[in-house]
C-alpha cells in the first residue's frame, strides 16, 4: 500500500495553539517519518525466516497508513468498532441486530465474498472520507461484492461517536478475505470479536486475540450462537482461556440462540447488553477516548518495537548483497588473472600460432643460428626474413583466434562458477530466479566483443611499433621486417613473457620468444624493446579487464538493482527511537499532571 501523499502536510499543518497540539504534531511527524523509513525498506534477498519479517513490515506499513496516522490526525473521530471473527459465527446477523435493521447481508454459503460495511451516524459521515480511515478502499454507498470497496451506511440507529464495521472472516478459505480481515482489525479502535460454541477454541481466532493482547488493543468478546444449556459452561471455559492469554479485562458477552425474523435479526433482548455497552461508550467521551488511547498507544508501541527486527534484517540484507558481489568479483578476478597468465606464460605459443610464426621467420634456420655467436645474429635475421607480409598476416589471424578462444573459455568458466556459487545460497538463487536470460553462460554477444577487443589490441600494438619506428622507417632493417612483421614479433614476445611451459614446448616457445626479442632489438635496441613489450602487456591486461568487467556487470547489476542502502538500518532505528522518545515524554508529563493515577 502507499500512504496518502498528503500525510506529511497534514502532520505539519495542524494548529499549534497549545502544548497538546504541538505534541500531537510532533508525534504525527515522527510517525510519518517512521512510515517512510519502513515503506522504503526493501528486503529483496531470500533468507531462512525472512518471509515472516517481510509480512511484519507490510503489516506495519499498512497499520500506519490505515489506522495510526489517520487516527493521530483525527483523535476526535468516532470510535471504530470492527466486528470480526470466525466463519459462521454470525457477525453480520449480530451487526444487523445491533443496528435494528438490515445493513449488511449475512451469507448462507461460505465464504461470503463481499466488501466490508461501515455503519455510522449521519452526522459522522465526514470522518470516513477517502483521506481518513482505510484510504486504499474505495467509498461506495451501495451493496457491492468488491473487496476493494468500503460500503458506507449512514443511519441514526447508530449513536454519534460510534461506527461499526462488519469485516470478513479471519479464517476464510479465500486468502483475499483473510488479508482484508486482518487489515480491518488492525485499523480498529475496538475489536468486537465474535465466536460461537462450535468455534471458540479454533486456532486462527486465538492467533488474532494473541496479537490484540500483545498490542494492548481494546477487545470485547461475543460468544454467539450458543444453546441455552451450554452458555454457562462454554462462557466459563472461554473466560479462563481469555485470562490465560492476557485478556482477562476484556468484556465477554453471550448471545443465546434465538429465532431470526424475516429481516435476519435476532430478538432485541438477545443483543441488549452489547448495545447498551456500545451506547455508553458513544455517550461518554472520556471512556471513548480511553479506548482510543489504549489501542492507539498499543499500536504505536508495538510498531516501534517491531521496527528493530526490520532494521536487523536490513543489516543482514546489506551484508548478503556485499557477499554476493564479493562472489562475483572473486570469480571474475580469478578469470582475468588466468587470462593474463595464459597470455604471458607461453601457453598461446602452441598450435596454430606457433605454426604460423615458424612460417614467418623460418624458424629452423634461425633457431640454428641462435647456437652461433649473438654478434652476427642481427645481420643474419635481416638476410633471412624478407618479403613475407602474407605470413605476418597469418600470424596475426592465428593470434586473434587463439586469444578469442582463451577469453571465451575463461568467461564461460567464470559465469558457470558464479552461477553455481549463487545457486548454493538462498539469496543468490532467488536473484537468479528473477534474472533474465541464462547467467550460467557468458553473454551472447561476448564472441563479437572479444573479436573486437583482440583486433583493437592488435591495432594498438601496430601503432606502438609504427610510432617507435618513426625515425627508422627508411633503415634496411625496418624495411626488411615491416610494421606488420615487427608487430607480430612484439606479440610473440608478450605471449612468452614468463616462459611458463616445460619440456619440448618450453624449448620451442622459449626459442620463439628469443627470436622475436632479437628481431625487435635489431631495429629498436634493447631498452626500447623492453618498453614496447611492457606497454603492449599493459594494453592487453586493460582490455581483458574491461571485457570481463562487462561480463561480471550482468551479476553485479542484479544486486545493485535490489540492494538495501547502508543507511536504511540507521534510519529505521532513529525513526523508532524518535517515536519512543515522544511517547516517554508524553507519559512523563501525564504522570506529573496526575501523580496519583495509573498511566
Amino acid at each position: 500500500m502507499n500512504a496518502p501523499d498528503n500525510l506529511h502536510s497534514h502532520a505539519v499543518s495542524r494548529g499549534s495553539d497549545d502544548h497538546g497540539a504541538t505534541e500531537d504534531n510532533r508525534m504525527i511527524t515522527a510517525m510519518v517519518r517512521l512510515h517512510s523509513a519502513l515503506d522504503a525498506t526493501e528486503l529483496p534477498f531470500d533468507l531462512p525466516g525472512l518471509d515472516d519479517v517481510r509480512i511484519a513490515r507490510t503489516q506495519m506499513v499498512d497499520q500506519l497508513e490505515d489506522y495510526v496516522i489517520p487516527r493521530l490526525m483525527t483523535l476526535d473521530a468516532p470510535l471504530l468498532a470492527v466486528v470480526g471473527g470466525s466463519t459462521g459465527a454470525g457477525k453480520s446477523t449480530l451487526v444487523n441486530s445491533l443496528v435494528g435493521h438490515r445493513v449488511t447481508t449475512p451469507g448462507v454459503l461460505r465464504p461470503t465474498t463481499r466488501s466490508p460495511v461501515l455503519v455510522h451516524h449521519p452526522d459522522d459521515a465526514h470522518w470516513f472520507g477517502q483521506d481518513r480511515l482505510l484510504p486504499d478502499l474505495t467509498r461506495v454507498q451501495h451493496v457491492t461484492d468488491d473487496p476493494d470497496s468500503l460500503q458506507l451506511v449512514a443511519t441514526e440507529a447508530v449513536p454519534a461517536g460510534l461506527a461499526i464495521l462488519d469485516a470478513p472472516d479471519v479464517d476464510s478459505v479465500e486468502e483475499r478475505n483473510r488479508v482484508l480481515a486482518a487489515q480491518l482489525l488492525a485499523a480498529a479502535d475496538l475489536w468486537l470479536f465474535v465466536t460461537s460454541a462450535a468455534r471458540y477454541a479454533d486456532q486462527v481466532p486465538w492467533e488474532y486475540l494473541k496479537q490484540a493482547a500483545e498490542r494492548s488493543t481494546a477487545v470485547a468478546i461475543v460468544l454467539d450462537r450458543t444453546p441455552d444449556d451450554a452458555v454457562q459452561t462454554v462462557a466459563t471455559h472461554l473466560a479462563r482461556m481469555l485470562a490465560s492469554r492476557g485478556l482477562k479485562d476484556s468484556p465477554l458477552f453471550t448471545v443465546a440462540e434465538g429465532k431470526i425474523d424475516n429481516q435476519g435479526l435476532l430478538p432485541p433482548h438477545h443483543v441488549a447488553d452489547i448495545r447498551e455497552w456500545l451506547d455508553t461508550l458513544a455517550e461518554d467521551g472520556d471512556a471513548r477516548g480511553a479506548v482510543v488511547r489504549q489501542t492507539l498507544d498499543g499500536a504505536v508501541r508495538t510498531i516501534t518495537r517491531r521496527t528493530y527486527p526490520i532494521a536487523d534484517a536490513a543489516v543482514e540484507q546489506t551484508a548478503i548483497g556485499l557477499s554476493l558481489k564479493a562472489d562475483v568479483d572473486e570469480t571474475y578476478d580469478e578469470a582475468i588473472a588466468a587470462v593474463i597468465a595464459a597470455t604471458a606464460d607461453g601457453s598461446l605459443m602452441r598450435g596454430e600460432v606457433l605454426a604460423r610464426w615458424q612460417e614467418f621467420v623460418g624458424t629452423g634456420e634461425l633457431l640454428r643460428s641462435l647456437e652461433s655467436r649473438v654478434g652476427g645474429l642481427r645481420d643474419r635475421l635481416v638476410n633471412t626474413i624478407k618479403g613475407k607480409p602474407q605470413q605476418a598476416e597469418r600470424v596475426t589471424v592465428a593470434v586473434e583466434s587463439g586469444l578469442e578462444t582463451l577469453l571465451l573459455e575463461h568467461a564461460e568458466a567464470a559465469a558457470e562458477r558464479t552461477h553455481a556459487r549463487w545457486s548454493q545460497q538462498a539469496a543468490g538463487a532467488g536473484v537468479l530466479a528473477d534474472a533474465p536470460g541464462d547467467l550460467g553462460r557468458a553473454s551472447r554477444d561476448l564472441r563479437r566483443r572479444a573479436e573486437r577487443m583482440v583486433r583493437d589490441w592488435q591495432l594498438d600494438v601496430l601503432d606502438m611499433v609504427r610510432t617507435e619506428g618513426a625515425d627508422k622507417r627508411t633503415t634496411a632493417r625496418f624495411l626488411a621486417f615491416g610494421v606488420n612483421g615487427l608487430s607480430v614479433a612484439l606479440m610473440i614476445v608478450v605471449f612468452s613473457h614468463t616462459a611458463g611451459l616445460t619440456g619440448t614446448e618450453a624449448g620451442v616457445a622459449g626459442g620463439s620468444a628469443v627470436l622475436g626479442q632479437k628481431l625487435l632489438e635489431a631495429v629498436f635496441g634493447d631498452q626500447a624493446v623492453r618498453a614496447l613489450a611492457e606497454r603492449a602487456r599493459r594494453s592487453l591486461e586493460q582490455r581483458v579487464s574491461v571485457l570481463m568487467h562487462d561480463e561480471r556487470a550482468r551479476y553485479l547489476s542484479l544486486v545493485d538493482a535490489v540492494t538495501v542502502h547502508p543507511d536504511t538500518p540507521d534510519k529505521l532505528r532513529q525513526a523508532a527511537r524518535r517515536v519512543d522518545d515522544l511517547r516517554y515524554q508524553a507519559s512523563a508529563r501525564a504522570a506529573e499532571a496526575s501523580p496519583g493515577e495509573p498511566l
